[in-house]
């Protein structure tokens, strides 16, 4: 009836206009075909090719592919996997007050010199329905692990390359301070006087303008490849990588310490590698790793100390068939990555026997170790002893390191670090009068010994690194207490630099601050531990004083240890201001951590070596963190 109301005019318009959308409908449809129709309707296949990845954190992303499960056949070693294309910007973590900002560097800089890009592509993002996550409970900590990563396969044959730098102006560039300018001086400073009297040896003498060897292997050019790459000094490193690759060669016949030359050789190449993008130092990295092998040639797997890089055999101190724990158990970092970028598991599958070794030997202490283990028996030596200092340090750091190297996965680790932390706690923790320091000492065969090396500074950082990766609260609040205590081993010495080793009083005497220092302990080797763990607090927690405290200590080398020619010198007294008397030698660690730190610590960019991202070796040579494709 209404349609028959209308005119004959409004019937035509609207008939018309019917015509008119069926026949635009038709053309759309057939002219967009299946793939229209492919994106409204998205198949059961499409889905299939998106697996859901269970307990991944966005605020985690990828740094490196983690690799696919290899086949049974194949042993249990990962496999790298190509990137998968972006899904989602990528969540950055960490103190909501610091800026997320690259540093600023010139043009050519930013292709190479980005430290904060050169291996990153956004993660995929979680499905909204994610799987029943797998937890870890110790003493009160829930850890939620990453996804899993299988150690490397063998099918790999050619590594995969940290990817380019992609989307390089999205973000504002973050200036570089005044803090940071006066580190780079320092370092160019530094570097000046081993370019002038040290050129590819391995240490600088600055005082008499000369330089020692210890394996004739340029140990202070290769620790500094990294740090001249994140400090931006683009001259500086192309001039060391000409060195390494026309001069640096490992074809010769010199012993050389494990642990040390791959902390410092292994690890700085393979840090290089991953921050440049450049082959070169990956070559370098499988020659000084297959030259070191011989080492793991022992009765018990547990490695010697000393390597012939030449002819490729090994051997014990001349004094002793027994190493140190802290160096069979501080070079995993290194041989677990190598295998991952050769794919060849020799390397991992040599460091791997000897973590699970010494987690299944007695002898320990509520989880603490002795400080030697026998070559050829594989048993703890010398028991009873138990230290957070030299011969220990670090085998407490790389429990947590790999740990989170590896996805949070290998729970063994955790356990012994956890462990090892509540037996330091019930034994080794103690407080100094008069301000009440919290301080870690040492234990004797059932006696405490207030004494604490400088080395034992790593542990504030390594305890916030835990916290930041779920640990219980509390390590925290012990990272927080220990670094006061470290800042006063500079603060209450006369030239504002801590000495080597400190005795703590217990008892309030009049007259006495909490440090005491011993003659023969009053030393100064330019050591980074303090500021290593200054840079982890400002890092976690935004707090400026640990900025200050840094910028403290810096001034104080430039003060007591800076040499005019050319150089910093390791100093032998430390409460002398107008006579520090200075050693003539400057530490390849100077350069590789102690500066490389420092500049980290002025930094309010977390994207500058992002630590969901990276995991130093205990030579501060960043290395990534093994996450899902």
């Amino acid at each position: 009836k209404k349609w028959k109301q209308l005119s004959r005019l409004q019937r035509s318009v609207i008939l018309f206009l019917f015509a008119f959308l069926a026949v635009c409908g038709v053309i759309s449809y057939t002219s967009m075909g299946e793939p229209w129709k492919s994106l409204t309707n998205k198949s059961s296949d499409d889905q299939r090719t998106e697996p859901e990845i269970p307990a991944l954190k966005l605020a985690n992303p990828a740094v490196l592919p983690a690799p696919r499960k290899a086949d049974a056949n194949l042993g249990d070693y990962p496999e790298l996997s190509p990137q998968k294309p972006p899904k989602l910007p990528h969540v950055r973590r960490g103190p909501s007050n610091l800026q997320i900002r690259p540093p600023r560097r010139n043009v050519r800089l930013k292709t190479r010199h980005d430290t904060s890009r050169a291996v990153e592509e956004p993660v995929q993002a979680d499905k909204e329905e994610k799987t029943e996550k797998s937890v870890i409970s110790w003493r009160g900590a829930v850890i939620e692990p990453d996804q899993s990563t299988e150690p490397p396969s063998s099918k790999i044959k050619e590594p995969e390359k940290p990817s380019s730098v992609e989307a390089e102006d999205q973000k504002e560039p973050v200036p570089i301070n005044e803090r940071q300018m006066a580190v780079i001086e320092a370092f160019r400073h530094a570097w000046k006087g081993y370019k002038d009297f040290a050129w590819g040896h391995d240490e600088l003498k600055p005082l008499s303008k000369s330089y020692s060897e210890w394996f004739g292997l340029g140990l202070t050019l290769i620790d500094a490849l990294d740090t001249m790459w994140i400090l931006g000094l683009k001259e500086e490193f192309e001039e060391a990588r000409k060195w390494v690759a026309n001069d640096l060669v490992f074809d010769k016949n010199v012993d050389v310490n494990l642990f040390e030359s791959t902390i410092r050789i292994l690890g700085g190449l393979l840090s290089t590698y991953h921050l440049s993008g450049d082959s070169l130092f990956l070559e370098k990295a499988k020659d000084i790793g297959n030259r070191l092998m011989p080492a793991f040639k022992t009765p018990s797997k547990i490695p010697y100390s000393d390597v012939n890089i030449g002819r490729g055999t090994a051997h014990p101190p001349r004094w002793t068939s027994d190493s140190t724990v802290a160096e069979v158990t501080s070079i995993q970092l290194e041989f677990r990555e190598l295998s991952r970028l050769t794919g060849d598991e020799k390397f991992q599958k040599a460091v791997d026997e000897v973590m699970k070794h010494v987690h299944t030997l007695s002898g320990k202490h509520d989880g603490l170790v002795p400080m030697f283990i026998n070559t050829n028996s594989g048993q703890f030596t010398h028991l009873g002893v138990y230290t957070l200092g030299a011969r220990a340090d670090s085998y407490y750091e790389y429990l947590l390191k790999q740990w989170i190297q590896g996805g949070k996965k290998e729970n063994e680790l955790l356990e012994d670090y956890m462990r090892a932390i509540e037996g330091v706690k019930k034994h080794l923790l103690q407080r100094s009068q008069p301000k009440k320091l919290t301080f870690i000492g040492e234990l004797a065969h059932g006696h405490f010994s207030a004494k604490m090396d400088h080395l034992v500074c790593f542990l504030p950082g390594t305890l916030a690194l835990g916290a930041h990766n779920g640990l219980t609260a509390d390590h925290m609040q012990l990272a927080e207490a220990l670094i006061e205590t470290c800042y006063q081993m500079y603060a209450q010495v006369e030239t504002g630099l801590s000495p080597e080793i400190v005795h703590f009083n217990l008892h309030a005497q009049k007259g006495h601050k909490d440090v005491e220092i011993k003659p023969a302990d009053r030393h100064n080797l330019l050591r980074p531990e303090t500021v290593e763990s200054l840079f982890y607090m400002y890092r976690f927690t935004g707090d400026k004083k640990y900025q200050d405290w840094g910028w403290e200590i810096l001034q104080n080398f430039n003060k007591y240890t800076r040499v005019p020619t050319g150089g910093y010198t390791s100093i032998n007294n430390v409460q002398n201001p107008s006579n520090p008397e200075p050693r003539d030698k400057m530490e390849s660690f100077f350069l590789g951590e102690t500066l490389k730190y420092m500049f980290l610590l002025f930094s309010d960019d977390i994207d500058l070596i992002n630590l969901d991202k990276y995991v130093f070796n205990t030579e501060a040579h960043p290395l990534p963190i093994w996450v899902p494709a």
